[in-house]
């Protein structure tokens, strides 16, 4: 598409791959298909998020220890969100490859050059923005009554509050030990990124409304808080 993302990654036969989120099938709310394909595209987001970790560790083989077990940490967890996801789509009738897919955060997080830079906007960004989404779905399906969604929103919530909490604390040990040029990286990764996710997403880019205490507890200051919701409102 452009210099702003790298190569997807691999998938099988099953797998039929958009670029844009306009490619996708999109069906309107309240059809009991844009259920089913929330659940197919989430199995396979969380499939990125496997990947962008474990290829984080393979490019980053001399990032501390302590980083690089908190990155493994979350390739388990992502692999366990991919089960429960996929786990309710069959139980509910889909198939595997059912629907299309996006790969856009993996093209864009692994394109991006540093390790501060993509924990920046993997899961300070990516991840965070789903912690607010994640806490409205709970809502809406609690209010539906529908346990079995509550419950894996639930589950899946915890862990992406640790994976935006560590990022937050290596981001800012990285950026202290780094100086100004870590800090040039983590802004021009933010730019790069948010070019390239206006690309894939057009006009079509969902908001949440900003959780603060979660935010709060996955690390984030008051006045980072303030600046996202700003910027939400913005857009």
């Amino acid at each position: 598409m452009s210099e702003l993302f790298g190569d997807g990654p691999a998938r099988d036969s099953r797998f039929v791959v958009k670029e844009r989120w306009a490619e996708m099938h999109n069906a309107p709310e309240g059809d009991p298909i844009a259920t089913q394909e929330f659940l197919h595209r989430q199995m396979n987001e969380e499939v990125n998020s496997i990947e962008i970790s474990a290829r984080n560790l393979v490019d980053f083989p001399d990032a501390p220890w302590e980083l690089r077990m908190a990155m493994a940490r979350q390739c388990w967890d992502e692999a366990r969100h991919v089960d429960a996801f996929r786990r309710l789509f069959e139980k509910r009738g889909g198939t595997v490859g059912e629907f299309p897919v996006l790969n856009f955060q993996y093209r864009i997080v692994t394109n991006l050059s540093s390790l501060a830079g993509r924990l920046t906007v993997q899961n300070r960004s990516f991840e965070a923005a789903g912690i607010d989404a994640i806490k409205d779905g709970i809502a809406t399906y609690g209010q539906a009554h529908a346990a079995d969604f509550v419950e894996l929103f639930e589950a899946q919530l915890a862990d992406e509050v640790q994976h935006v909490r560590y990022a937050n604390e290596w981001v800012k040990r990285l950026a202290h030990d780094g100086g100004a040029r870590i800090a040039f990286e983590i802004a021009r990764a933010v730019a790069q990124a948010d070019a390239a996710l206006k690309i894939v997403a057009g006009g079509a880019l969902t908001t949440y409304p900003v959780s603060d205490d979660l935010r709060r507890e996955a690390g984030f200051t008051d006045e980072e808080i303030d600046t996202v919701r700003s910027l939400a409102q913005r857009d």
